[in-house]
């Protein structure tokens, strides 16, 4: 960057638009500010679900589904199955997509996609302490990570066995943040 060039800095409302932007006054250069894409997905094997107990913050030490940010350059669904192999090690095949959640006081759009797993060999990635195949009476569920955990594995226990859905979504008046009922 030169002297001459020091890039968006100034929050304002640019012409023909309606929303505060950062914005560049020497060349009029908008940065937009959109949402964040997370990618996951709930797989299984046989009748376990894969887990994986987080290894980074936020929330380090609790258990989540593979999940992560999406991306340049990738769809979702590979996105989603990078995601298993990064936390993982897990191979997989997508079947479809399960949900899409807003969580707009983090500004992101959360995809979680059905999976099979191609074998039960699974292994602790970098971003993992450990990871575990749980039957669906014995999830961890009060050490799970976060609310869009908690609403994948619903989703998906009352999505399994069809063979093709709508999508789910946030349940209602649920935004997603870490405080109950918010």
């Amino acid at each position: 960057m030169t002297e001459r060039y020091k890039g968006p800095r100034l929050r304002t409302i640019p012409r023909g638009d309606n929303r505060e932007r950062l914005v560049c006054p020497d060349c009029n250069y908008i940065a937009y500010e959109n949402p964040k894409v997370v990618v996951g997905v709930v797989a299984t094997w046989e009748d376990k679900l894969l887990m994986c107990r987080r290894a980074i913050e936020p929330r380090r030490g609790y258990w989540t589904l593979p999940a992560g940010f999406m991306e340049m350059g990738e769809s979702p669904e590979e996105g989603a199955a990078r995601e298993a192999w990064e936390e993982a090690r897990a191979q997989l095949e997508i079947i479809d997509l399960l949900a899409v959640y807003s969580l707009r006081h983090i500004s992101q759009l959360q995809l979680f996609y059905r999976a099979r797993l191609s074998s039960p060999d699974v292994f602790a990635g970098p971003e993992s302490e450990e990871v575990g195949l749980f039957s669906f009476d014995r999830l961890p569920a009060a050490e799970l990570a976060f609310p869009s955990v908690h609403w994948a594995i619903a989703h998906f226990q009352k999505a399994r066995g069809a063979e093709a859905l709508v999508p789910f979504h946030n349940p209602p008046g649920d935004r997603g943040d870490m405080r109950r009922g918010q």
